[in-house]
């Protein structure tokens, strides 16, 4: 269970709705009955789980940059990953994937972006960014920024825009859930791509911007030419639902009108499926 009893995440941070994306179940098919997609709220953030594939659709979380703390009962020491008590075991991704491989548990929801607040609530936000469901299978130089892992370097980026004033953020990730995505030790599908989606105002307006980043399962971790090399694409939305099977949303329909801050955007790689399949 989580850690507190604090705000998870919350679709009116930014005075606007901005709600969490749908998935996307076809009435009558498989999971599509009520309560297939379990959503369960940490402090700060809000995880949807795919129960099949054992990983999360999305991580939803707000970022109160003003706020954010740091120093003493901050770090991450003595923090176990652990699995959700409020979902079985066979429903998440544990330990056994990550053992003596060079694959991360890499956050969703990343552990600095929640520790705002009040220090009992940061201290709980620190806790709750432990738990499986907000973890993904990331090779260690995707993940990590100081191996110069596009994600780590993005996630860094997120904060350190020009002009963003009040430094609030929502944000929204997730792994790509690809059906041919490689089978991983008779347990899980590692994904080859993850996308996420960064809300905020700038210059008085709302601005989104999306992005696909692929990683190289390659890399001490799987073989058979999943993927040659990293990538990070800035995308339309459209591009997301359709990789995904996601929607983006909001009752004030804020997401067709609202600004999209374009920098370096690139076409995404077209899908491959893999050329072979290894289960090491």
């Amino acid at each position: 269970m989580p850690t507190g009893d604090w705000p998870a995440y919350d679709p009116g941070f930014l005075g606007i709705d901005v709600a969490p994306p749908a998935v996307g179940l076809p009435a009558g098919s498989a999971g599509a009955e009520a309560g297939e997609v379990p959503v369960l709220d940490y402090t700060h953030f809000t995880v949807a789980m795919n129960r099949t594939r054992r990983l999360a659709w999305w991580s939803a979380w707000n970022i109160d940059g003003l706020r954010l703390l740091t120093g003493d009962g901050l770090d991450r020491d003595g923090l176990a990953f652990r699995t959700d008590p409020r979902l079985p075991d066979d429903e998440q991704t544990d330990d056994t994937v990550y053992r003596s491989n060079r694959l991360d548990r890499g956050h969703l929801a990343r552990r600095a972006d929640l520790l705002w607040g009040a220090l009992a609530e940061a201290q709980d936000a620190n806790a709750d960014s432990f738990f499986f469901t907000n973890i993904t299978p990331q090779v260690d130089d995707f993940n990590q920024s100081s191996k110069g892992g596009v994600w780590g370097l993005l996630e860094n980026a997120l904060l350190a825009q020009e002009g963003l004033v009040d430094r609030r953020l929502a944000v929204f990730a997730g792994p790509v859930l690809a059906d041919d995505d490689p089978p991983y030790r008779g347990i899980v599908q590692v994904p080859r791509e993850h996308w996420k989606v960064v809300v905020y105002q700038l210059d008085g307006e709302h601005r989104f911007q999306a992005f696909l980043l692929t990683q190289n399962l390659e890399r001490g971790v799987l073989a058979g030419g999943f993927l040659e090399e990293f990538r990070t694409y800035q995308v339309p939305l459209a591009t997301l639902t359709g990789r995904t099977g996601l929607t983006f949303r909001g009752s004030t329909g804020w997401w067709r009108a609202a600004r999209v801050s374009r920098r370096t955007v690139r076409s995404p790689a077209p899908h491959r499926p893999p050329r072979a399949r290894s289960t090491r």
